[in-house]
């Protein structure tokens, strides 16, 4: 592993020896998941650091703690857990396709294992696992501060209480889901789907609405961190939606055209409405996203050029912006305003 140190925009170049595909912030740590199975921690001020473990079969997703004690990979032939504190790492084989991980708080992390959400101490030890779902589980988050989890796989997102293996709540969707949004308010459930779809539901009563008509399918999508903007994938712009007072029903969103294939979004932290966007080309667009009128098609308000594909984005900070390159580069950029 090597480390450089650059002035300027560049706060420092890390390099890790895998490619890159997940990426996680917390405090003063990152860490990298590769697709070869490694997981690497670097320090947020420097990028030194070191790999963590090694997770048979290859890695899919990585999620640090609240307070980066611990650290929790997903692969698909299992998942493993990291200590900060000793470091040591607990692999589990389990054979089964798990392809998300999500902390509720530094005590609980949730899995997707096949088609079981696995609810888990920070050793690996089960706490409680809601009823098999009826496919693959393809994604988890959690809602209510915690203490609610939703859990995605084909036909339905369901969610559960705390140690309450039948649903509380089922939202229907005949189709496969790729990916959970929920925001702070826990007003909505989105999902992407991939019929190329986002389907959304009102927590409060269940009515839902479906903004169809992307031309690929939706396999990222984000909300900031009012809860009121949701940045999508789904096509060569990146669409970014408004849910303040009755929500997106009958509106229009706006389109951000930067990418020819979008591979990371990730909002600025704050309430600016500022968001980060990977394109396959290298390119990392800076937006004022939500900026403009519905319909408005809105141009980067920077641009920063990777030279590779970049696989994963994250904000260390408000103004420190992480970024995961699928050719094994991870860099600190200094971002300033837009």
């Amino acid at each position: 592993m090597s480390v450089t140190t650059t002035p300027a925009a560049l706060v420092w170049e890390s390099g890790v020896d895998d490619a890159p595909v997940a990426l996680s912030v917390r405090r003063d740590l990152v860490a990298v998941a590769g697709a070869e199975g490694t997981v690497w921690t670097l320090d947020v001020a420097t990028g030194a650091g070191a790999k963590v473990l090694d997770l048979p079969g290859g890695s899919l997703d990585v999620a640090l703690a609240p307070d980066a004690r611990h650290l929790a990979a997903a692969g698909p032939l299992g998942h493993a857990l990291w200590a900060r504190d000793g470091g040591r790492a607990s692999v589990f084989e389990t054979g089964a396709w798990s392809s998300k991980a999500a902390w509720a708080n530094k005590e609980r992390v949730a899995i997707a294992s096949g088609r079981r959400a696995l609810v888990l101490d920070p050793e690996g030890g089960e706490l409680w696992a809601p009823e098999p779902a009826a496919s693959t589980v393809t994604d988890v988050a959690w809602m209510r501060a915690g203490r609610r989890l939703a859990v995605a796989a084909y036909g339905a997102v369901s969610c559960h209480e705390r140690h309450t293996p039948v649903p509380v709540a089922a939202y229907r969707y005949v189709g496969s889901h790729l990916a959970l949004a929920i925001p702070v308010t826990g007003r909505w459930i989105c999902s992407g789907n991939q019929d190329a779809s986002i389907h959304i539901w009102r927590t409060r009563d269940g009515s839902e609405l479906t903004m169809s008509g992307y031309p690929e399918k939706v396999s990222r999508l984000a909300f900031d961190d009012t809860g009121t903007w949701l940045a999508a994938d789904g096509a060569p712009e990146v669409t970014v939606w408004d849910f303040s007072g009755k929500g997106p029903a009958g509106t229009a969103p706006r389109t951000l055209t930067c990418h020819e294939t979008i591979t990371a979004l990730a909002w600025r932290p704050g309430s600016a409405g500022h968001l980060a966007s990977g394109g396959d080309d290298g390119t990392i667009a800076l937006w004022r996203a939500t900026s403009g009128r519905p319909e408005a098609r809105l141009r980067p308000a920077r641009t920063l050029d990777g030279g590779a594909a970049v696989a994963a984005l994250a904000w260390a900070a408000p103004d420190v912006l992480i970024a995961a390159y699928r050719d094994g580069r991870v860099l600190a950029h200094r971002v300033s305003g837009l």
